[in-house]
């Protein structure tokens, strides 16, 4: 089969959440025998170099990068359009799209995010307004981003409140039009749909598929037995919102009660991108701000226990899968579990309160047979129902019906 990605990022590196979704996607699809390719705006200065290398690896259909235009949030607020459509479109990428549809004799295009539909609404092949045979359209919405813009909003006040609403409800109408047209959606959880659906029936096209975990690179190390100066890690693009949000809340509100009972403790936040507010947590005592590493499994080596104090986020979180694998202990609040579904107290702990997090970090720090404990039960969680070949079987059954 003919597959073209229509990637709102180049799925490469595989660094970052959806780059990691989707670039399994294509190696896993790439395995079956299926002729791929991506068409994707640019989103950094390194996209040709990295489609480059994707194409070497596993794409064999033309694939090409476009530039966005300047004007096109602006262009967003007149037409009244979600900025997170307007974002991601480009005139000349869906040119390229129309006529690649056509040349290369695409059976089916896969959306990685809401975002990218605006291509698929747009074109006349898909639409069935040409002569030429449409192709099966799937959605890949990951997370649910229209509830996302509601938490930014609830946290804000002023100009910005009003412009995360405005975004809410846009794409949330949005999203219910890729759901009604589109011949099949998935998003990472099942939490996710339930979410979405709201109640309403589901109309057959919509399921979930989760994220997985490569367990061949993400790797255990050894506990140690007695901790002295506990080291605690959270990873994450950092001028991510929610990963902002967590380690702010996590520094303001809890690091200090553990610093208080262990001076010599080092928190490394470690990921790309801290922008002005995560910089700024580097002041406190014991905390660390890597910025771009170039191999995010050394951070989870140094860590005793990996934190993720997440408050605004949805869906399956990599970067919690990729610290089970590690043989991490993960202290979480119940957003961060939400689309993995460890049982608390075997295979991770929940703090759903600063409380409740500050005695599970004290409590495992005092308890070196704990910790080894729900590391070793969240390994077998990861390889008993994360591994990314089993998680994606289902985009063959959406692909044959």
């Amino acid at each position: 089969m003919r597959i073209l990605f229509l990637s709102h990022r180049v799925p490469y590196p595989p660094n970052k959440g959806e780059k990691i979704r989707t670039y399994h996607q294509i190696k896993y699809l790439h395995e079956q025998g299926h002729i791929l390719g991506v068409l994707s705006p640019i989103a950094e200065s390194d996209d040709h170099r990295h489609l480059n290398k994707l194409s070497q690896l596993h794409l064999q259909l033309p694939s090409s990068l476009h530039a966005l235009s300047p004007l096109r949030l602006p262009f967003g607020l007149l037409k009244h359009q979600a900025l997170s459509v307007a974002n991601f479109y480009c005139s000349s990428l869906q040119k390229t799209f129309d006529e690649a549809l056509i040349q290369q004799n695409i059976d089916t295009v896969i959306c990685s995010s809401s975002a990218m539909a605006e291509y698929v609404f747009k074109s006349p092949i898909c639409q069935g307004k040409s002569q030429h045979k449409a192709p099966k359209v799937i959605m890949d919405f990951m997370d649910l981003d229209s509830d996302k813009w509601r938490q930014y909003a609830e946290q804000k006040s002023g100009p910005m409140r009003y412009v995360y609403k405005r975004e809410h409800t846009l794409l949330s109408r949005y999203e219910n039009k890729v759901y009604e047209h589109f011949d099949a959606s998935f998003f990472i959880s099942n939490e996710e749909v339930k979410l979405f659906l709201n109640g309403r029936q589901n109309n057959g096209k919509l399921t979930a598929i989760g994220n997985g975990i490569d367990t061949e690179f993400f790797k255990p190390t050894q506990v140690r037995e007695q901790i002295n100066d506990p080291v605690l890690v959270f990873t994450g693009v950092m001028d991510y919102l929610p990963n902002v949000d967590a380690v702010e809340w996590f520094v303001k509100d809890i690091w200090p009660h553990i610093i208080a009972k262990h001076p010599s403790a080092t928190f490394y936040i470690a990921g790309m991108s801290p922008n002005d507010r995560v910089k700024r947590l580097a002041h406190t005592q014991g905390v660390i701000v890597t910025g771009k590493v170039d191999d995010i499994r050394k951070y989870y080596a140094k860590a005793d226990i990996f934190v993720a104090p997440l408050r605004l986020a949805r869906g399956i979180q990599n970067k919690i899968l990729q610290a089970f694998a590690c043989g991490l202990p993960v202290v979480s609040t119940p957003t961060g579990n939400e689309g993995i579904g460890a049982k608390d107290g075997e295979e991770i702990l929940i703090g759903d309160d600063v409380t409740k997090f500050i005695e599970h970090l004290h409590g495992l720090l005092n308890d070196p047979n704990q910790m080894r404990k729900l590391a070793i039960n969240a390994e077998f969680l990861v390889v008993r129902e994360f591994s990314w070949k089993s998680c994606l079987k289902k985009i063959d059954c959406l692909l044959k019906n």
